[in-house]
């Protein structure tokens, strides 16, 4: 544990060992006093004159001691702390480099809950281990060790009567650590859903009260907390009675050796001054062995914490090598594809190809397999069958950077950073201009609401882009899109969340920025798709037909299907409006 720890400690593991050799120094200084209190006394038990230099010389070496104690454990306690924060950091770094590795789903499987315990909580608690139990538990076992032995040297059979209270106080020890591991398992689990429920519960707040759901919403977190609650209260409650004996039994190791020794030094098999000496050693090997094996109470959790941290740095990452995108023009293939959310496959052998410059659309109803092929594109995941080539080049032939270049993707739900809208636009093209981003946000329709807000495009998003609207904020991800000018352009219902009036705008600025481009749509507005080079009609993960609009609409059953609900929502639309606008009027 400690070993996989110091791995990411780096050229601080040096650090990590002067301040463990820092405070071993000081707690030997610690430890010397009762040295020279023995010192103090054995005059007397032997009835002998003591000069007033004597006594002063020793006293005076108690204080500097002290002092020498203080200095040196507040000197190793900076240094390991030094070291710790610094390991802390390179773990960070670690982990977000592998994280950004691994596929989207397997990310988005752990939860923000579970992800930010990891990177924030879990992290932390490891500071505890760098930082104390580390250098100060092992100095604090090193000086108990060379207590003991010295013991032996002085008197064996008093030294073996420190021991039992010793042995008692390591097998409580013991027990205390087997039974809190027992229980680790549930008790982090249930972290784990406490703190999911309560992201969820926090960002899905607002539908909580458009439904009126409080209620419910309330009583699956107050469960949730409760069973959190719960599990902590069972780790705790299988391990404070062991926690209990041995926090009692291990400051008393004089426990047996105070009577037992003195019936032996009454007996003759023991000397008084011998029995003062084990004493005094006794009680000077107590506090840093109770401080040592305090910490033994953690590490439970922290092995378990750093188990946890190891799997989920583990898990595989995408299939990619570290080569540049070397691909013969921007066609897009699809050959064979197959690809399964665990084991459960949602597309079983999709064979499509794009043609460099051409307009591709996808449709299929719900759950086909449309943006999972889309993500797939862009390599969100690793397929499970099959290959996805870009001009010849396949996916896992190049790095994921490489591929990014190459592609704008814009999906229905667009994520914004908690700065200004113009940063969150240049994040398409960081070296662009201020000039280059204002003109991508014009093309993008951004202007007209860029003017209403109080600072322009210098306002802020907000946290995730609250303070613009679903529309909104599909506009300034087209427009970090068109600020990119990748040659192949991915729009997942980029128009999902638009008025008629502003989906006529964006359509028209659609159509600028995909001219001379490999283009791939996924809608379910049909009607914004009739004109495509190609549709692709998807259905429970195969396809069901390839062609233009009026061919599939006499050859593609499920084409002729989707057409016909589209006819007719259009028609309701058209109702609808009508009779809103009547009764507007009879009003």
């Amino acid at each position: 544990m400690f070993k996989k720890v110091l791995e990411y400690a780096g050229e601080y593991r040096k650090t990590t060992y002067a301040s463990m050799a820092v405070m071993l120094i000081g707690i030997v200084m610690n430890v010397l006093p009762f040295l020279f209190l023995y010192q103090l006394m054995e005059p007397l038990l032997l009835h002998e004159n003591v000069e007033i230099w004597y006594v002063v010389w020793r006293v005076l070496a108690i204080g500097i001691c002290g002092v020498l104690y203080a200095l040196f454990y507040v000197k190793g306690l900076a240094l390991s702390h030094r070291a710790a924060y610094k390991t802390l950091r390179n773990l960070r770094s670690s982990l977000q480099g592998k994280l950004e590795r691994q596929p989207l789903g397997t990310i988005q499987e752990k939860g923000v809950g579970t992800l930010k315990k990891m990177f924030i909580d879990d992290i932390d608690s490891i500071e505890l281990l760098l930082a104390h139990a580390l250098p100060e538990g092992l100095s604090n076992v090193a000086v108990p060790l060379f207590v003991f032995i010295a013991m032996f040297f002085v008197d064996w059979k008093l030294a073996l009567l420190s021991l039992c209270a010793l042995s008692l106080g390591l097998i409580a020890m013991g027990a205390m650590y087997k039974a809190g591991t027992s229980k680790m398992g549930a008790y982090y689990a249930s972290a784990r859903k406490m703190n999911n429920t309560i992201v969820e519960y926090i960002n899905g707040m607002e539908v909580v009260k458009v439904f009126n759901r409080d209620g419910e919403s309330y009583k699956r977190f107050e469960q949730d907390v409760r069973g959190y609650r719960d599990f902590t209260l069972a780790w705790y409650k299988v391990c404070w009675p062991w926690m209990a004996l041995y926090n009692s039994i291990l400051p008393c190791l004089a426990l047996f050796t105070l009577p037992i020794g003195a019936y032996l030094v009454l007996s003759g098999a023991s000397t008084l001054p011998d029995l003062a000496l084990v004493l005094c050693m006794s009680f000077g090997a107590g506090a840093p062995l109770l401080r040592a094996l305090g910490f033994m109470s953690t590490l439970p959790q922290i092995n378990y914490k750093i188990t946890a941290l190891e799997q989920l740095m583990n898990a595989p990452a995408l299939e990619q090598k570290e080569k540049p995108f070397t691909g013969k023009g921007h066609s897009i293939s699809f050959e064979n594809v197959r690809f399964a959310y665990k084991e459960d496959e949602v597309l079983h052998g999709i064979s499509l190809t794009v043609p460099e410059g051409s307009l591709t659309a996808l449709v299929g109803e719900s759950g086909s397999g449309k943006s999972t092929l889309a993500k797939l594109l862009v390599h969100y995941y690793d397929v499970t069958g099959g290959r996805i080539q870009v001009g010849g080049q396949d996916l896992r032939e190049m790095s994921v950077e490489a591929l990014n270049d190459q592609i704008s993707y814009v999906s229905q739900e667009q994520f914004l950073f908690n700065m200004s809208l113009l940063e969150n636009i240049r994040l398409g093209k960081p070296d662009a201009t201020d000039e280059e981003v204002l003109a991508a946000a014009e093309k993008a329709q951004c202007m007209e609401f860029l003017a209403r807000l109080p600072q322009g495009i210098h306002t802020m998003a907000g946290d995730g882009g609250k303070q613009l609207s679903g529309g909104e904020r599909q506009r300034i991800s087209l427009a970090r899109a068109i600020l990119k000018d990748a040659p192949i352009v991915v729009l997942d219902e980029a128009t999902a969340f638009m008025d008629p009036e502003n989906e006529e705008k964006m359509n028209a600025a659609i159509a600028e920025i995909i001219r001379g481009k490999t283009v791939i749509v996924i809608a379910h507005r049909l009607h914004s798709i009739v004109n495509a080079d190609q549709i692709c009609v998807l259905n429970n993960g195969r396809v069901a037909g390839i062609g233009r609009h009026e061919t599939l609409l006499e050859s593609c059953p499920e084409y002729k299907k989707l057409w016909q609900a589209a006819e007719g929502s259009a028609a309701w639309g058209v109702t609808a409006n009508a009779a809103l606008e009547g009764g507007i009027d009879n009003d």
